[in-house]
């Protein structure tokens, strides 16, 4: 039995966007800390299954072709295995260690739903995929970050701007929807959305400290 307030360090790396430490606390929760700063942990997740059942559910498409930017402790994965009809789902992760962290210390969450034939995990900078990726999509999730206004990484300020946005919406297809998930209401942010999309949703979860986490759910 693991002290709650001494949790166990189960790996820590240097990457190039700096330090990741993945922890485990008592009964049995995983989190990982980037760069000092806690980024997510296994003991919740709901905003994260909104962020995929809010976007499948506003998706014409019977089977829709998804992408999750982001694996984290896999809990948009696993909802979107178990709850979608989704035909393909590929998520695209840029830090090797989170995904070698998923074949081994995390393995008893996801690695059925890694498994699942419809799945790839694409290590790759989730912009640069974007450009050149394989396919256009139906859904587009975002949870690469904290957040708009809370970046874990300063590169992915792109990801939320202007051209960001324009980006992401040229990978849609018509009728598509991209959600962003956000420890924190945005109103620039949503602003930006308001300007390129029909209908913008801001959906709320609370949570048991600080303001709620957010899930901005955009349909082209």
């Amino acid at each position: 039995m693991f002290d709650a307030d001494q949790p166990q360090v189960l790996d820590r790396a240097v990457t190039e966007r700096g330090e990741l430490v993945l922890r485990q606390r008592s009964g049995g929760h995983f989190e990982i800390i980037s760069n000092g700063v806690f980024l997510m942990d296994t003991s919740d997740g709901r905003s994260e299954r909104q962020l995929i059942a809010a976007a499948a559910a506003r998706t014409p498409a019977s089977a829709p072709d998804l992408l999750i930017g982001g694996l984290g402790v896999g809990f948009s994965l696993i909802h979107a295995v178990r709850e979608t009809a989704a035909a393909h789902i590929d998520v695209v992760e840029i830090e090797p260690v989170i995904i070698g962290w998923h074949r081994k210390h995390l393995r008893s969450l996801t690695a059925s739903s890694i498994a699942d034939a419809r799945v790839r995990v694409i290590e790759a900078d989730l912009a640069d995929w974007l450009r050149t990726a394989d396919r256009d999509y139906d859904v587009i999730c975002l949870d690469t970050d904290n957040g708009p206004n809370w970046l874990v990484f300063e590169a992915n300020e792109g990801l939320y701007s202007d051209a960001g946005l324009d980006l992401i919406g040229s990978r849609l297809r018509p009728d598509g929807v991209v959600a962003v998930w956000s420890a924190a209401a945005d109103p620039a942010f949503e602003a930006r959305l308001r300007a390129r999309f029909r209908r913008v949703d801001v959906l709320t979860t609370p949570v048991r400290r600080g303001v709620p986490d957010v899930v901005y759910v955009a349909t082209r």
